[in-house]
């Protein structure tokens, strides 16, 4: 029987954050569940870096199905967890439910993957303290007010935690991710 891996995001996630290691996952040989605030179909966003710009714009995107809600989860039976950006983070962290949940990853020593936003959820658990990570460059701020050390580079590895800035950076993100994955909890 496959491990699982969960995803934990909601509404206005990045569309590639959420659906490129969703896929890759799956063809890594790992059983994947998304889940969100409660069961329905979520409405992603695709974010893009255009020229004159001084933030990145915002556009919609795909729409995908939450297998389960946060209150269903049961850490104990995944193996790590992903947490995509976009906006969905900055309404997410709010949710006890989901902050139990991550808790349960960090406290079980289990791999997290967090990208962009998605460090928003990670530091509102108080679970950035004394981390190195990188995210979305205008979170700097915030990662050093959760008493993180922020690097802006592609992807950082901290132990089982495996941070990328943003959607470009999904190779680097992804290749770190899964070395962590295959020694923590290979796939079979």
């Amino acid at each position: 029987m496959p491990a699982k891996i969960l995803i934990v995001t909601g509404d206005a996630a990045e569309s590639l954050e959420v659906l490129y290691p969703y896929q890759r996952l799956i063809e890594e040989g790992y059983e994947v569940h998304i889940a969100a605030p409660e069961r329905k179909k979520l409405r992603f966003v695709v974010h893009d870096f255009e020229e004159g710009f001084d933030t990145y714009t915002e556009k919609p995107g795909y729409t995908w199905p939450a297998d389960l809600a946060f209150a269903e989860v049961d850490p104990t039976q995944y193996a790590a967890v992903v947490i995509p950006g976009g906006r969905a983070p900055e309404y997410l962290r709010n949710d006890p439910e989901l902050r139990k949940i991550l808790k349960a990853f960090f406290d079980g020593d289990k791999p997290v993957a967090q990208i962009c936003h998605g460090p928003l959820m990670t530091a509102a658990t108080g679970a950035l303290t004394g981390r190195r990570v990188t995210a979305y460059p205008a979170l700097e701020m915030d990662m050093a007010a959760a008493g993180a050390t922020f690097q802006d580079t592609e992807a950082v590895v901290d132990g089982v935690l495996v941070s990328s800035r943003a959607w470009p950076d999904h190779p680097a993100w992804m290749r770190e991710f899964l070395t962590v994955l295959r020694a923590k909890a290979p796939a079979t």
